[in-house]
């Protein structure tokens, strides 16, 4: 609806997370660089966690497009599977027969079809999302693939990507076995409140903007505020506010835009805010009782 008002070829800050929007600073870069390392590397496990908007699944998305042509990239997107599925799941990814045959018979299919690509000087990466939602005796299945290997080299490497609650999971004793295997451990950082304007202002870039910047500082900072330095959140409130600007016919996003998007939407208040609010009423009832007291004491006949 803004677009063709602000000069963009598309909405700049969809949250489907998009390879061409691929914000690399803080940190986020320097994440992608050592994970694919990591990944080149081919041993042990490789484990990245966020909290739910921060751009982990960003960050996978890069992960796969950056992959040197020898590496054979294959996805397990549903956590809710059990220890067998989960090997079909892994097998149909590469194109292997499952219907009926039993476990160890996918297995061995499995594993024979690992050691073709790696005699052909191909690599398998399985990345593995949502893996916090996943049952404990299905990530230990996942484990027992890295088992796969040959007298040198791992035959089959996996990416976890999580959010916190993957890393409670693996301090369980049961799960010290998984834990061990990590040899890669990142984490995806909020952003930073003084990079909220650079991280608007390359996404506008991205989306075809040519000209001065469109957010203003104020209205920057009230959408870092807001946010609370989640991706998601940012490109959300961005997005309203542009189309504030645009029904306002104006040619910048202002503060008022900002916080008429901020308005909208269900995390407008952050934690800050909220934990200073029992003490700003807390004031306020003091105050009130004691006028209530000065009113009753000046009413009542001296004795």
């Amino acid at each position: 609806m803004y677009q063709s008002h602000f000069g963009l070829r598309e909405s700049p800050f969809h949250i489907t997370p998009n390879p061409a929007f691929f914000y690399s600073g803080n940190a986020r870069g320097d994440i992608l660089d050592a994970m694919l390392y990591a990944v080149g590397n081919g041993e042990g496990i490789i484990k990245l966690t966020g909290e739910v908007g921060t751009g982990k699944t960003m960050l996978c998305r890069m992960l796969e497009s950056r992959m040197p042509a020898h590496i054979d990239v294959i996805y397990l997107v549903n956590p809710n599977l059990n220890p067998l599925e989960v090997q079909h799941a892994i097998a149909a990814e590469l194109g292997l027969p499952t219907i009926g045959l039993r476990a160890d018979e996918v297995q061995r299919s499995l594993h024979a079809e690992l050691i073709k690509r790696h005699s052909a000087g191909r690599q398998v990466v399985l990345l593995v999302e949502e893996a916090q939602a996943m049952p404990l005796d299905t990530l230990e299945a996942i484990r027992l693939l890295t088992n796969l290997e040959t007298a040198r080299s791992k035959l089959l490497q996996i990416v976890l990507f999580g959010q916190p609650e993957l890393d409670q999971n693996l301090n369980l004793s049961s799960m010290r076995q998984l834990k061990e295997r990590i040899t890669h451990s990142f984490q995806v950082p909020a952003l930073e409140a003084e990079l909220t304007g650079d991280f608007l202002a390359f996404r506008l870039r991205a989306a075809g903007h040519e000209g001065p910047a469109l957010f203003s500082p104020a209205a920057a900072r009230l959408i870092a505020e807001a946010s609370q330095g989640i991706v998601r959140r940012i490109n959300i409130l961005a997005d309203k506010a542009l189309l504030a600007a645009f029904a306002d016919d104006a040619t910048m996003v202002e503060a008022v835009h900002a916080h008429q998007a901020i308005a909208e939407t269900a995390f407008r208040r952050p934690a800050g805010r909220w934990r200073a609010r029992p003490v700003v009423l807390g004031c306020l009832l003091a105050l009130f009782i004691g006028a209530i007291w000065y009113l009753v004491l000046a009413a009542t006949p001296n004795l």
